[in-house]
């Protein structure tokens, strides 16, 4: 995959070794050594001896005649989320704001133009678009990734949104750029963001900010509905302000535990 320059310390096999894992998008859970090589832009004999090795490792497995990724894979994600502390945080707040409007609700962060999802309880209801912990969805055409572009300058906006989504998805709303900045100056005012089908049908969803200690916007927590279930009356009126309640919640806590010096045992 393309790269731009890189420095004396960079290890080319180890950026091979996650291209290689980056390769397995949404709807190809089963890739041919000729694919995955095409994908992660390397030689043939490359991508099968990185394959073999993740595969010693437990996060490759071979299937149908090519290569799948584990669960395993699943680790690298939740460590992250782990090292941030945000999810032990945001957890109590959002089970209590789930209970409370009997609705989905998901923490999220910006990652070049899509949101990947960091945190997530979820209430029983079939929805267009499967959503779990580690999935891109395109940032614009999303509640939460209303709420995280709005949080960046302009020109910030543009560089971001001019990386190509990685997420597999084609989203029903494509604002040209009048319309993008109306949306985004809107979110802006508000302080919160609302989507109504423009991902996909069926799913519509309200936003807010989660800030640290210094006012910043360090991801976005929401709540998701079906559009047959709930109207946007109902998303806003009713639901909003218990997210709203959230995540001033959650910023507090998380501006307190950024505060404590964390020491680990050595």
């Amino acid at each position: 995959m393309a790269r731009g320059e890189t420095g004396p310390d960079f290890i080319e096999a180890l950026a091979r070794g996650l291209d290689v894992i980056r390769a397995f998008q949404p709807g190809r859970p089963v890739m041919s050594l000729t694919e995955v090589a095409t994908a992660a832009g390397l030689a043939r004999p490359t991508a099968r001896r990185i394959l073999l090795t993740l595969q010693e490792l437990g996060y490759a497995r071979p299937e149908r005649g090519g290569f799948a990724l584990t669960p395993r894979v699943l680790e690298l994600g939740v460590s992250y989320v782990r090292s941030m502390g945000l999810w032990e945080v945001a957890r109590p707040h959002l089970e209590r704001l789930v209970t409370q409007t009997r609705e989905s609700s998901s923490i999220a962060q910006l990652d070049g133009s899509d949101i990947v999802y960091v945190a997530r309880v979820s209430v029983p209801k079939i929805v267009a678009l499967s959503v779990q912990i580690g999935i891109r969805f395109p940032a614009l055409q999303t509640s939460l990734g209303k709420v995280l572009l709005a949080a960046l300058p302009p020109a910030e906006v543009e560089r971001v949104l001019s990386e190509p989504s990685r997420s597999g998805i084609e989203p029903r709303w494509r604002p040209d750029a009048k319309e993008r900045e109306a949306a985004l100056r809107t979110v802006r005012a508000k302080g919160w963001a609302v989507t109504d089908e423009q991902l996909a049908l069926g799913i519509r969803s309200v936003a807010a900010p989660l800030r640290d200690g210094l006012g910043n916007v360090i991801a976005a927590v929401n709540v998701n509905a079906h559009a047959a279930e709930t109207s946007i009356d109902q998303l806003t009126e009713e639901h909003l302000p218990l997210l709203l309640k959230t995540a001033s919640a959650i910023s507090a806590d998380w501006a307190a535990y950024d505060a404590v010096p964390h020491v680990t045992a050595s």
